[in-house]
């Protein structure tokens, strides 16, 4: 067998290198995962134009000597079906370079470990002019005007990670960059940052200079957040969490919380599963074909977390922003998702069924057939009915034509949209006019309402929704 060494064309290959599809913050949590991997209590991040656009990473973590560093900056340095320990969070180390590299074309590492600093640097346009991957060791004084520097050489141990020559953002995009950044690290990290997570310290990240806050997408602690009953699903040697939880109705929240745990995508785009690999949240809000996405159940979502021996089984791609489960461990999630998206829809079916509420009259009915469901207006109200009986027939006849009006182009897609939207400012009950209920009451009453009309009348929900209005009427 005849072979050859056939060289990559070292320039190309950076190019499609560069061009996985990392966007800016899942770049930087990629970096992230190294610093948590090693121990980091503290992670700081800075991005500041010098003049150029630099951003830093610097954690507390246990550092790298001098080959360690060597072995860090290598491509695919590590073995993907290794054994790993449970709490590393890479796999084929690949992930500091690749997220690195898709964002600027000067990557520089820094780490100190038992007193001693170790520096390396991936030059792309160096090792592009010379065609090979060369490894640069540069002076380390002249990064003394690099962001958190100072900070890094006061450390213990720990390791500074620069990005210079950034190419993607401009820096007049900074402060936007980095907003979207903190929402991101506060939701991907937000079991690190609540410091939940059994035998680990919590977790500190500031981007320039500000404390990150965790975002837990499930809104756990609310007192209207159902929490069902969690499940193991077993796989292999391993198993896999799957808790279920049905957010609060937008009614038991104020307008702010509930705009913020709509995430930027909106309560209907955010159902459905949420993946987590060792605390690390990976995907958000899909249901993988398992579930079409309905705006009734828009406020189910289900935490699946697995560990770390498990990629394979569920498709991780390297920038941890794709997966698919396997078919086997598909059959028992479609089994959760078919029991919780019942109990997650009764926030919204169950206030429908308040309409057929006996106890209540009401001025809406919800009217089932075999093959359709309609709202009509309830025709025996005993506000109606006192109306008609104070009309003529050509005027009953009129009547009964605007009911049906208003049945018949109810504007249900509209009501559904802003429902969806803007549920707080949906205010429907401020249309009653206090003043002409209650003229509307005296002129009853002065014209000898009956006890049998009040007895009606009490059961309605216009009284029993404003008793104040009726206070005389109850005494009558």
């Amino acid at each position: 067998m005849k072979t050859e060494v056939v060289q990559p064309i070292v320039s190309n290959f950076i190019k499609s290198l560069r061009d996985i599809g990392y966007t800016f913050e899942v770049a930087v949590a990629d970096v992230l995962d190294n610093s948590i991997t090693a121990k980091a209590n503290n992670i700081h991040i800075a991005c500041v134009p010098n003049p150029k656009t630099i951003f830093t990473i610097l954690d507390d973590g246990t550092g790298m000597s001098n080959e360690e560093l060597v072995i860090a900056m290598r491509l695919a340095a590590s073995d993907p079906d290794a054994f790993r320990d449970g709490s590393d969070l890479g796999r084929f180390g690949l992930g500091l370079k690749t997220a690195s590299f898709s964002q600027c074309t000067d990557l520089t590492v820094l780490s100190k470990k038992d007193g001693e600093v170790s520096i390396k640097q991936w030059n792309l346009d160096f090792i592009s002019r010379e065609n090979e991957w060369l490894l640069i060791t540069p002076e380390l004084n002249t990064y003394c005007d690099i962001p958190l520097f100072n900070e890094f050489l006061n450390l213990n141990s720990g390791t500074l990670v620069i990005w210079r020559d950034i190419d993607t953002f401009q820096e007049a995009d900074i402060p936007n960059k980095m907003d979207i950044l903190r929402n991101h690290l506060s939701l991907v990290f937000h079991c690190f940052l609540e410091g939940i997570i059994p035998g680990k310290k919590t977790l500190k990240i500031h981007v320039n200079g500000k404390q990150l806050q965790p975002f837990n997408p499930f809104n756990s602690k609310h007192i209207a957040t159902q929490q069902l009953v969690q499940e193991k699903i077993k796989y292999l040697d391993s198993e896999i969490l799957v808790q279920p939880y049905i957010l609060p109705h937008h009614s038991k929240l104020s307008i702010e919380e509930y705009d913020r745990y709509a995430t930027e995508d909106g309560y209907t785009r955010s159902q459905g599963f949420y993946l987590y690999r060792a605390h690390r949240l990976l995907i958000s809000g899909t249901w993988w074909g398992m579930h079409r996405v309905s705006d009734a159940h828009k406020l189910v979502r289900i935490k699946i977390d697995i560990p770390n021996n498990q990629d394979f089984a569920w498709g991780i791609d390297i920038k941890k922003s794709m997966a698919n489960p396997v078919s086997e461990i598909k059959k028992d999630l479609k089994r959760i998702v078919e029991q919780v998206t019942v109990r997650g829809s009764r926030p919204f079916t169950g206030r429908g069924r308040k309409i057929e509420d006996r106890t209540t009259t009401r001025f809406w009915e919800l009217v089932a057939n075999e093959n359709q469901i309609q709202f009509m207006i309830n025709r025996d109200h005993p506000i109606i009915n006192n109306l008609r009986n104070t009309l003529d027939k050509n005027q009953q006849e009129s009547l009964n034509i605007i009911l049906m009006g208003l049945e018949g182009y109810l504007p249900l897609d509209a009501i559904v949209a802003q429902l969806n939207t803007n549920p707080k400012k949906v205010k429907q009950e401020g249309l009653i006019n206090v003043i002409e209920v209650k003229a509307l009451i005296e002129t009853w009453k002065s014209n000898g309402i009956s006890d049998e009309f009040i007895k009606e009348l009490l059961k309605t929900e216009v009284y029993k929704n404003r008793e104040e209005y009726f206070a005389d009427v109850d005494n009558k």
